[in-house]
């Protein structure tokens, strides 16, 4: 196949994924990227003379980046230095109220006896066996399917099916487990991963449980380091990068897309076109209307999640941070109520903040300043703002606060401060609100109205984390070799059709 010629709009991990699985089985590669880096939401952000990683914060589901460089003939270790975290998060509701979890089974119980008692503790192992059971049933059937629908998956598993527990809500799961509800707190806020409330995602969320238990990983030099790292590793196979360079329409000819025009008016061609962006994007005409029919609009009220990420540099005390620590409000309710009912920041939000200059023990602080990344959720109404610059700076304050109900001190100097709202990430990720996981996982069926690879226009093909099988860097990338596997099958059958001698016909050898 080294004469075919695959375009990749968008340097995301889902076309970072594809364009080494296709260059290391001789397609020619040329990946065009908006930005002037690579890795999409795997960005650094300038601080204070410094940078932060400003995208995701958490490695897991580490066998999908090895099978990736496997098939590739690399080796992943070799690529990325990751050590493994033996804590996976300190969870904080008050300065007394503190919780670690570990990535052993055995050890994370014992920290839950020692905080809500023996019921709670011998709830968590059997939460943490359905969270296993989940994922059990659900890997080769969803995660891994090309195609996944709710009767082939029924198919495929049977009466095991109804352990999924796909028409309960994930917060009304936990409660047949954890009668405390800091616990369902903690637990519920998997459904955030996905960019979705837990009161009305599904219980099969609860495999976000068991994924983390599996193996946490702390990338050495920056989570940023990953998507660059797959860079190279696709260059060594002969893919062409392009940056600083716009797409804006997917040309077609004869039916099927043809290649790409570039906002300078270059056009370039292409056997098929990969699109690893938003498919809201794609629907709202942002590369042409042949690429909208091929998807078709998404509904603003469907939309996940967006986040106030705030990157800073500063000096800490009091509460002992890890690498990554959550401070709970008190009425979690209240925080998804206000940002998918009513468009609006909460007015006492979760904060998350990821030290990154900090381990996963209790090992001594920085000495000086450090770098945090602060994450609050927030509407994704990035396109029509439903607040203005004084609610983010309450909203701010209000998350400074809970830190310090928690015992934490942040002392942020001067210009050490950068904050991406929804404006911010509707700039970086056109047409979406800044909705940072597609759709939002609401309800039993959320999961297979995602698009698969295949668009409904042949030629043009779909990854990213708003194709299945869903958000985050290892779906991400098991879409964009998913994408990969069908631009593979359909230039085979392409080349080994041929005119058979009855008119009209197609033979295939």
């Amino acid at each position: 196949m080294s004469d075919a010629h695959v375009v990749i709009v968008g340097a995301g991990m889902g076309g970072l994924a594809a364009a080494l699985a296709l260059s290391a089985r001789g397609v020619r590669v040329t990946v065009l990227e908006r930005q002037q880096y690579v890795g999409g939401k795997l960005r650094e952000v300038p601080v204070g003379g410094t940078r932060i990683d400003g995208g995701p914060t958490v490695f897991t589901m580490r066998w999908v980046f090895e099978e990736l460089f496997d098939e590739a003939g690399l080796s992943f270790a070799d690529a990325v230095s990751l050590s493994k975290a033996s804590l996976l998060a300190r969870h904080a509701w008050s300065a007394d109220e503190r919780l670690d979890l570990f990535a052993d089974l055995d050890s994370s119980t014992d920290a839950i006896r020692a905080f809500a008692g023996d019921r709670e503790a011998e709830g968590f192992r059997a939460f943490a066996a359905k969270a296993a059971e989940i994922y059990r049933i659900l890997e080769t059937p969803f995660l891994r399917a090309a195609r996944p629908s709710m009767l082939s998956l029924t198919g495929r598993i049977g009466l095991g099916g109804l352990a999924i527990r796909p028409f309960s809500t994930l917060w009304k799961a936990l409660g047949d487990h954890f009668q405390d509800p800091r616990l369902r707190q903690l637990f519920g806020r998997y459904a955030t991963y996905c960019g979705s409330s837990p009161f009305m995602a599904p219980a099969t969320l609860m495999l976000v449980a068991h994924v983390e238990l599996d193996g946490v990983w702390l990338v050495e030099g920056g989570m940023y380091r990953l998507g660059e790292a797959i860079r190279t590793a696709a260059e060594m196979q002969g893919t062409t990068f392009r940056t600083d360079c716009e797409v804006v329409e997917v040309l077609t000819r004869d039916g099927a897309a043809s290649g790409v025009r570039l906002a300078d008016g270059e056009v370039i061609e292409a056997d098929c076109v990969l699109a690893n962006a938003d498919v809201a994007a794609l629907g709202a005409g942002l590369f042409g209307a042949e690429a909208a029919k091929a998807v078709g609009p998404v509904d603003p009220r469907e939309r996940s999640l967006s986040a106030l990420a705030w990157t800073v540099v500063a000096k800490t005390r009091g509460f002992p941070l890890v690498r990554h620590s959550v401070f709970f409000n008190r009425a979690y309710n209240e925080e998804f109520e206000a940002i998918f009912a009513n468009s609006r920041l909460p007015d006492d939000p979760t904060v998350y903040v990821c030290a990154q200059d900090r381990s996963d023990d209790d090992g001594p602080p920085p000495s000086g300043e450090e770098r945090l990344l602060m994450i609050i959720n927030a509407p994704p109404t990035g396109d029509r703002p439903t607040f203005d610059d004084t609610e983010i700076e309450r909203c701010q304050q209000q998350a400074l606060t809970r830190l310090n109900d928690c015992g934490l001190e942040v002392e942020i100097a001067p210009g050490h401060s950068v904050i991406t709202t929804p404006v911010g990430f509707n700039r970086l990720f056109p047409q979406t609100g800044g909705a940072l996981y597609g759709v939002a996982n609401h309800s039993p069926f959320a999961g297979f109205r995602r698009h698969d690879a295949r668009s409904k226009l042949p030629g043009l093909y779909l990854a990213g984390g708003s194709v299945h099988p869903g958000p985050g860097l290892p779906m991400a990338a098991l879409s964009g070799r998913l994408a990969a596997r069908a631009i593979l099958a359909d230039l085979a059958s392409t080349r080994q059709s041929v005119p058979a001698a009855m008119s009209g016909g197609m033979s295939t050898r």
